[in-house]
């Protein structure tokens, strides 16, 4: 079973590609032309999204250095307590939805002091996947195709992103047991 599996990873996407270039020939659409056309588009959705990923990095980089994310821990601290969201971890869940690097920064953090196979190590990893960048996706999509009210997709993806760090939680309990003290 192992090999066939190996077999299709390998070939799948070769033969995608066949499968379009064949596809393409048989309804007389020429590939490669509509290959470059795409491409350009590509290019110039890029060069429209570059003010709107650097004001997003700047923005990460302001409330990570400035303290403001420590602040904002401690001010959530009885919120975190009552959910039994150890402080550890808080970070990462405020962190995840803003930036993908500075959340892999922490979980290597926690890595590093905890170990990866430790239960902190195991939940920061759960949070990782389970979660996605939102304001990161937001600024992106959104902003590729000129959409500026934003607001309830905002909300959804901030309480996804809020489900998805107690959902983590709930699954390193339920697999690992509570949290060992000490």
């Amino acid at each position: 079973m192992q090999t066939v599996i190996s077999a299709i990873s390998t070939w799948l996407l070769p033969l995608l590609v066949a499968f379009i270039l064949v596809t393409g020939y048989f309804h007389r659409i020429p590939v490669y032309q509509s290959f470059v056309t795409g491409a350009k588009g590509g290019f110039s959705t890029s060069v429209r999204l570059i003010p709107h990923l650097v004001a997003m990095m700047v923005a990460v980089s302001v409330f990570r250095d400035s303290g403001a994310m420590d602040f904002l821990v401690a001010g959530l601290h009885p919120v975190l307590h009552w959910l039994h969201i150890p402080a550890q971890v808080a970070p990462l869940g405020l962190l995840r939805p803003i930036s993908s690097v500075g959340a892999l920064a922490l979980m290597t953090d926690i890595f590093h002091k905890y170990g990866p196979d430790s239960w902190l190590g195991q939940l920061a990893s759960t949070m990782q996947a389970a979660s996605d960048t939102t304001l990161y996706i937001i600024t992106v999509y959104f902003g590729s195709i000129g959409i500026q009210n934003i607001r309830y997709a905002l909300k959804v993806g901030l309480l996804s992103d809020l489900a998805s760090v107690v959902g983590s939680l709930i699954a390193v309990v339920l697999l690992l047991g509570p949290m060992p003290h000490g």
